[in-house]
């Protein structure tokens, strides 16, 4: 059960960092310029460095195991982008 339910947080931890990803893409897509989509990339990246992280740094204050949690925050983060990219395709 703790396994699950590590998974389970992390995931919810993950797709928040992943929903405020697509706003970042989204909105650097939307100006349109070449600058402002490489800015949007770094920011992508450090929120997913800042999202892992956060999870690895915490990991001894936790109260379920770390790996099923940095597992679950991997798959949101990977999940919710993925279906972004597919969503935005049909677009």
């Amino acid at each position: 059960m703790q396994l699950f339910l590590g998974i389970l947080a992390g995931f919810a931890w993950g797709a928040l960092a992943g929903f405020l990803n697509t706003r970042i893409t989204k909105w650097s897509l939307s100006k349109g310029e070449t600058r402002l989509l490489l800015a949007g990339n770094l920011l992508r990246t450090v929120v997913d460095l800042v999202a892992l992280g956060l999870v690895f740094l915490l990991r001894h204050g936790l109260p379920l195991p770390f790996e099923p949690v940095l597992i679950g925050t991997a798959i949101g983060l990977s999940l919710v982008t993925v279906l972004y990219a597919f969503r935005y395709g049909k677009k």
